[in-house]
């Protein structure tokens, strides 16, 4: 299974996962658009904001939202699990602002196939974005910040500050086939998982 730039899954294993992360309004959306277009093979663009909305428009009691939540989140994290497993190249998304989401997916994926990608953004634009968007919570990008980063290791990393979504997916696509060995999700999950 090759994508452009000689990224493949071995034989017997599943597709490629590669693993934006970053805070709402970072830009992972448009990098994630952008490499579906410059990927050679079919790829599957999961993000976590579709989860949440094929969810039901029915009010949620405020003591009932955080598990609401939570089971999207693991749903998410498990549908992403069975779609690389199958075999197919698949581009996320996401929002590791708590440590519980980071070890599920650390937990559920095979580690030798995940690409994690770091998304920053400086606070000014993010600010500049959320406004622009008027669909998000003001501040919420910056409450995200350092806790999205706080596990501190990647296998790349983007600034959507300057660069384009293309520029980014661009940058990511050519560094797919000289990804190192282990991955950022390899040791993380030493770190992270100790004898699992």
């Amino acid at each position: 299974m090759e994508v452009k730039g000689g990224g493949h899954a071995a034989p017997g294993r599943g597709g490629l996962i590669v693993f934006l992360n970053g805070t709402s309004s970072s830009g992972k959306s448009s990098i994630a658009k952008e490499l579906l277009r410059v990927l050679d093979e079919p790829c599957f663009h999961l993000p976590v904001d579709a989860f949440h909305a094929m969810r039901s428009r029915r009010e949620v009691p405020a003591e009932d939202l955080p598990g609401v939540l939570r089971r999207t989140w693991a749903g998410f994290h498990r549908a992403v699990a069975g779609m690389a497993a199958a075999g197919n190249n698949v581009v996320v998304d996401h929002v590791l602002s708590e440590e519980w989401r980071l070890l599920d997916c650390l937990d559920l994926f095979d580690a030798r196939d995940v690409v994690l990608v770091g998304v920053r953004c400086s606070p000014e634009e993010l600010q500049r974005r959320e406004r622009e968007r008027g669909d998000r919570p003001a501040g919420l990008a910056a409450r995200q910040l350092q806790r999205v980063h706080a596990h501190g290791l990647y296998d790349i990393e983007c600034d959507t500050t300057t660069a384009s979504p293309l520029d980014c997916a661009r940058r990511i696509s050519a560094f797919l086939p000289r990804r190192p060995q282990p991955t950022a999700f390899q040791q993380l999950r030493t770190r992270l998982l100790p004898g699992r």
